[in-house]
C-alpha cells in the first residue's frame, strides 16, 4: 500500500463528464487540479445525448467548439416514431435544423448535430490534465487550512478544496451529511443497452420511439452510423433478438457492449457546499432526464465555480466569493429539477411544437430559458418564453450576445476575466474597457463567467 503524500490545489472526486468539465476550466483559469475516478477508465457507454447552447458557449470559451462539433453527429431529424425503426416515418419526426446566425441571435455558439456524452468525454480528457483512474476517494477531513484526503490506494492528499463530483450517490455528499429535496426515483427502471450495428437509416436522426410490444423502448444514436443505445423498460436481459424486433430487420449483426441499469430521479441537495467542499453536477442535482438539462445543468455549475476557485487560489479575492456558489447554483438547480419533472410527465411540453401557451399553463417555462434564461439573484424573469428578453444586460443575467466582427461575439471578448462593456469611449475602468459601437445595454462590469455583475444605462 503506498502510503505518499501528495498536494494540488483542487481534488476533483468523480471524472465523469462533469469532473473533467471542471478540471478543464480550472486549467484554463491556470489552476492545476487532480481528478481521480474509480472507474478504470472513460464510460463507453453514454448517459446523456443532448449539449445545450449554453454548454457550447462554455466549450467555446475553452477552445472546444470545434472539436465537440467534429464529434457530433449531423442530423436531419430530431426525435422520430415507429412501431419499429424500419417501420419509422421520418417526416412526421421533431425536425432538427441547426440554426443560423441570423436565426439564433443571442448566441454565437453552434452544435451541428447531437453529441453523446461519452463522445464529449473524449474531447475533454485532452485537457483535463492529471485524471487518474482505478482511484477513489476513501475518506477526507477538514481543517482550517485545507482538507486531508485519503486515496483507495492509500496515498493522502492534502488539498486546498474538494469537489464531489462523483454522482447522484455521492460520496462526498454522504460523508457531509447533507440531505436532499426532491421527488426521488420517477419512473420505473429502464434498461440501456449500448450496440454496435451497421444500421444505414433512410436519414440521420437523434432518437426514435419504438412502439413495438415485444420491445418498446427509444433507439438513440450515437455516431450516427454504427454505435447505438436502446433504451427500454422491460425488465429482461437484453439480447440482439430484442435488438432485432426493435428494428424490425432481423438480419443486421448485433453486438452488443454494455448494458446499464437506471431509474430516473429528481432531487437537489440541500447545501451545495460545506467548508472547502463543493458539490456539483449529479452530485448536487439529479435531474429527470426529460429535456436534456442535467448534464448542461452540471456544466453550468462547472462553469460558475472553476473561475472563484481560481481567484481565491492566486489570492485575487477572499474566501467569501466561494459562498456565492451555493446562493446562486441552488435555486437555479431547483427551477431546472422542476422543469424536467414537469417535461417527464407531460413530454409534449418539451417536443411538441406551438406549446407556448400549455407550458404557461402548466408553469412550464421553453427550454432555451431553462439553459440560460435565469438571472442569478432573482426568480422573476421578463419572460419564460423568450430567451432573448431576459438577456437584457441586467445583474445576475449571462451578458448579451453581440457580433462585433466577423466570428467574433461579445461574449468572446469577455477572455474568462472581468471586464465591462460599453458604447462609451470615455469610460475608464481598473479591468479591460470593451467599446462596443451600437451597443445598446449601457455599461456592464461583466464577471469571468461572462455574468452581468453591474450595469449603468
Amino acid at each position: 500500500m503506498n502510503r505518499q503524500t501528495v498536494s494540488t490545489d483542487v481534488l476533483i472526486a468523480g471524472g465523469g463528464s462533469v469532473g473533467l468539465m471542471l478540471a478543464v476550466l480550472l486549467r484554463h483559469h491556470g489552476i492545476k487540479p487532480l481528478v481521480v475516478e474509480a472507474k478504470p477508465e472513460l464510460s463507453p457507454h453514454p448517459r446523456a445525448n443532448g449539449i445545450g447552447s449554453r454548454s457550447m458557449e462554455i466549450l467555446r470559451e475553452v477552445g472546444l467548439e470545434r472539436a465537440v462539433n467534429e464529434a457530433a453527429v449531423d442530423l436531419q431529424a430530431g426525435k422520430i416514431t415507429g412501431r419499429t425503426l424500419a417501420e419509422a416515418d421520418f417526416t412526421e419526426g421533431v425536425e432538427w435544423k441547426v440554426k443560423t446566425a441570423a436565426e439564433l441571435t443571442y448566441t454565437p455558439a453552434r452544435i451541428r448535430g447531437t453529441c453523446a456524452q461519452s463522445r464529449l468525454d473524449r474531447v475533454l480528457i485532452t485537457r483535463a490534465g492529471e485524471v487518474e483512474f482505478g482511484v477513489a476517494l476513501d475518506s477526507f477531513e477538514q481543517d482550517p487550512g485545507g482538507i486531508t484526503a485519503t486515496l483507495s490506494d492509500g496515498r493522502i492528499v492534502r488539498t486546498h478544496y474538494l469537489v464531489g463530483a462523483d454522482g447522484v450517490r455521492s460520496r462526498v455528499r454522504q460523508v457531509l451529511g447533507i440531505g436532499v429535496t426532491g421527488p426521488g426515483a420517477m419512473g420505473p427502471e429502464t434498461t440501456s443497452v449500448l450496440f454496435d450495428a451497421d444500421l444505414h437509416p433512410r436519414q440521420p436522426f437523434a432518437m426514435c420511439h419504438i412502439e413495438h410490444p415485444d420491445a418498446p423502448g427509444l433507439l438513440v444514436t450515437v455516431d450516427g452510423e454504427r454505435e447505438w443505445v436502446f433504451l427500454t423498460p422491460l425488465d429482461t436481459e437484453p439480447t440482439p433478438d430484442l435488438i432485432h424486433t426493435a428494428l424490425g430487420d432481423p438480419s443486421v449483426e448485433v453486438n452488443i457492449r454494455s448494458v446499464l441499469k437506471f431509474r430516473g430521479r429528481g432531487q437537489v441537495a440541500d447545501q451545495l457546499s460545506v467548508g472547502r467542499v463543493f458539490l456539483v453536477g449529479d452530485a448536487a442535482h439529479a435531474i429527470p432526464p426529460s429535456g436534456a438539462f442535467g448534464l448542461n445543468s452540471g456544466i453550468a455549475d462547472a462553469h460558475n465555480l472553476a473561475w472563484k476557485l481560481a481567484h481565491v487560489l492566486r489570492g485575487d479575492a477572499g474566501q467569501e466569493l466561494l459562498e456565492t456558489y451555493h446562493t446562486e447554483r441552488h435555486p437555479v438547480a431547483l427551477m431546472t429539477m422542476e422543469q424536467a419533472h414537469l417535461r417527464f410527465h407531460n413530454p409534449s411540453l418539451h417536443w411538441g411544437k406551438d406549446m407556448a401557451e400549455a407550458r404557461k399553463a402548466a408553469g412550464a417555462i421553453n427550454a432555451p430559458v431553462v439553459h440560460m434564461g435565469y438571472r442569478y439573484g432573482s426568480t422573476e424573469l421578463p419572460s419564460t418564453e423568450d430567451v432573448t428578453r431576459n438577456l437584457d444586460g441586467s445583474p445576475g443575467s449571462r451578458l448579451p450576445h453581440m457580433w462585433v466582427r466577423d466570428g467574433v461575439s461579445t461574449l468572446d471578448l469577455v477572455g474568462s476575466q472581468w471586464c465591462v462593456l460599453t458604447a462609451d469611449p470615455a469610460v475608464t475602468a481598473d479591468v479591460p474597457v470593451h467599446v462596443v459601437p451600437d451597443w445598446p445595454y449601457g455599461t456592464l462590469l461583466v464577471r469571468p463567467d461572462r455574468i452581468v455583475s453591474r450595469s449603468s444605462v
